[in-house]
């Protein structure tokens, strides 16, 4: 071997190898950066090394007997082997062993003991330290109805090489098969409220409906539809192995020529074929506005929430530790809210579809008394070749299917997610930053006519949303890239903003909350702060994307645009006063108060008026 000269590094080279590095590190957190705690677990190596002297006793052993969809369990262990590293895991349904496995094509490859992974789970000697000493615990786990029956395993091994050393009794809800969890959302039109809700009935069982009519009045029924999906519909990894489990059904009913401002009372049935009823408790919400109907009408707007669970389940610690803060004080100040946005990731499942469940249950008091509208994010959407506009894994193998059946949207095609809807004094246009945006693609072309359609005499605040920043962010991998933005995100957009003047865009993606000056091609247009009046020169731009999970660092970069910046979980609310004021407001989730804020008082002619790359055309003729 012939001799080499000492390998030297420049301090150019040095910086370019860092800068190389900080952008893969970019890379990851821009997709999706953040670990499925479900898929910390190896469940497809599980051990079958039951144990003679372990025993799991769950009680009780029937839930829900006077209705609920939710009921404390507790799990009472003895082991006479324990160790720092036994965990028990929920498991739905409760059989859970090689026969539920999919098909398995390969004959070298060893079936497993087991082949899904757990709705939740808990270490053991996080509720009772001395368990290593006495081998003696009592688990409480907090359950919803998901369908099916419920079991609980004692492992050793820690999360990655499980043995299964005992299983618990069979439990489960006194009818597993009930109608659940109702999300509301807008319909196409202004009179249009949807129910959509989730239960065991496949429509050769019973025929979905919904009972509603006017609080105090006679109740009438209608019809809704059911959709439903396999194993063969998802696109990958863990969603299509480990990770799956059956959705059951979900079913919509859409509730027409409602009178505006009005008080409605509802709830879900099935009947069944012998002529008997199935019933959910009762709710009631209230209808919206007449677009530009001159009236109270407050919005509130968040992203990246996920979900958490009350029991302290191992499965979300550490992972959406801001989630519950959010749900509660949204939860604390419904009265006060007319409609919710969730403009992206959405439950965090990543492939573990027995979390969808979890998180409607969780938003439940909201979405069952309020319009619950969500956008798509790269954990809902995201996998290679099927259509997102980002080749990545963030969906977990969901390819959107999850969120567009789970979940109803006004959109001509749900499998592309962008909208139009009107909520009073407001036009919302929702855009899908996993399809492509660009100039010239059907989506602009559609941004561009839900900005270009509404009459702002009526409707003068003028809203965009999407789940990544298409607009400004302070945060610490958008700053290594330069852009301040995702790539591509304005260059295109910019221009519809200014022409048809859009009051604020908001975005989530990023974990944090930033608010930017009104701005338009990287220069402020207004020097205010706090109070905005006169004409629209240019747009708000705001992140709200610390809904619930990991929070995002911001860059040290001081950007001359960036008003006010938090490192914290919050949600925005808006209140439309009247055509002519507007209060924004951001709100932190640990105690619902306000931190930032600002308000817009302005004239139609303002709205009229001639700004930079914003004019109507003139002619010099008479």
């Amino acid at each position: 071997m012939g001799n080499h000269p000492p390998l030297s590094l420049n301090f150019n080279m040095i910086l370019l190898l860092l800068f190389l590095l900080n952008l893969s590190f970019a890379s990851a957190h821009i997709n999706g950066f953040g670990e499925q705690p479900l898929s910390k677990i190896s469940i497809h190596k599980t051990v079958v090394s039951l144990h003679i002297n372990a025993s799991l006793r769950a009680s009780p052993s029937l839930l829900g007997i006077k209705g609920e969809d939710t009921e404390w369990v507790t799990v009472d262990l003895d082991y006479s082997n324990p160790s720092s590293d036994d965990w028990v895991g929920v498991f739905s349904p409760a059989k859970f062993n090689a026969s539920s496995c999919p098909p398995n094509n390969d004959p070298k490859e060893q079936t497993p003991y087991t082949c899904s992974a757990p709705i939740k789970y808990k270490f053991v000697n996080e509720t009772n330290p001395n368990y290593t000493k006495t081998g003696k615990s009592s688990l409480k786990f907090q359950l919803i109805n998901q369908r099916a029956d419920f079991s609980f395993a004692l492992f050793s091994g820690g999360l990655s090489n499980p043995k299964l050393v005992a299983i618990s009794n069979f439990i489960s809800f006194a009818n597993p098969k009930a109608p659940l969890y109702p999300r509301l959302a807008q319909g196409k039109s202004w009179d249009e409220m949807t129910v959509t809700w989730t239960s065991g009935y496949d429509i050769n069982e019973a025929v979905p409906l919904v009972e509603w009519g006017l609080k105090g009045e006679s109740l009438s029924k209608s019809p809704a539809g059911t959709l439903t999906f396999g194993r063969s519909s998802m696109c990958g990894s863990p969603a299509r192995t480990v990770g799956w489990r059956d959705p059951g059904f979900i079913h919509t009913s859409f509730l027409k020529n409602l009178w505006p401002n009005s008080v409605y009372t509802y709830r879900l049935g099935h009947l069944l074929p012998n002529g008997k009823y199935i019933w959910s408790k009762s709710y009631s919400f209230k209808s919206s506005p007449y677009p530009g109907q001159n009236s109270l009408q407050r919005v509130i707007i968040f992203g990246d929430m996920g979900k958490a669970e009350r029991d302290g389940s191992n499965e979300y610690s550490n992972y959406q530790p801001g989630s519950l803060n959010t749900t509660d004080q949204l939860i604390k100040d419904l009265d006060n809210i007319d409609i919710v946005f969730h403009i992206g990731d959405i439950t965090y499942a990543n492939g573990y579809l027995s979390q969808w469940d979890q998180f409607t249950a969780q938003v439940e008091p909201i979405a069952s008394k309020v319009p619950y509208m969500i956008a798509s994010g790269n954990h809902e959407r995201d996998w290679p070749n099927s259509g997102s506009f980002y080749d990545k894994t963030d969906s977990g193998g969901e390819c959107g299917v999850l969120a567009e059946t789970m979940f109803y949207v006004p959109a001509e095609n749900r499998a592309k997610f962008w909208y139009a809807t009107d909520y009073g004094m407001f036009r919302f246009c929702i855009a899908d930053t996993e399809h492509d945006w660009r100039e010239g693609s059907e989506q602009y072309k559609f941004i561009e006519h839900c900005l270009a359609t509404v009459d702002r005499q009526k409707q003068p605040w003028l809203i965009f949303a999407a789940h990544r920043v298409l607009g400004y962010s302070s945060d610490y991998y958008y700053a290594l890239e330069g852009s301040f933005e995702e790539p591509m995100g304005r260059e295109s957009l910019q221009k519809l903003w200014q022409k048809y003047k859009v009051d604020i865009g908001f975005y989530g993606h990023v974990h944090n909350y930033e608010r930017s000056c009104p701005i338009y091609q990287n220069d402020c247009v207004n020097t205010e702060k706090s109070h905005y009046s006169g004409t629209v020169n240019g747009t708000i731009h705001v992140v709200v994307g610390g809904g619930g999970s990991h929070l995002s660092e911001f860059s040290q970069v001081n950007t001359s645009w960036s008003l006010y910046k938090d490192y914290d979980y919050g949600f925005v609310k808006m209140t439309a006063f009247n055509h002519s004021s507007l209060l924004f407001e951001y709100k932190k989730s640990s105690d619902g108060q306000v931190y930032d804020s600002f308000t817009v008082s302005r004239d139609y002619r303002d709205v009229l008026a001639c700004v930079h790359d914003g004019c109507e055309p003139t002619t010099l003729a008479d």
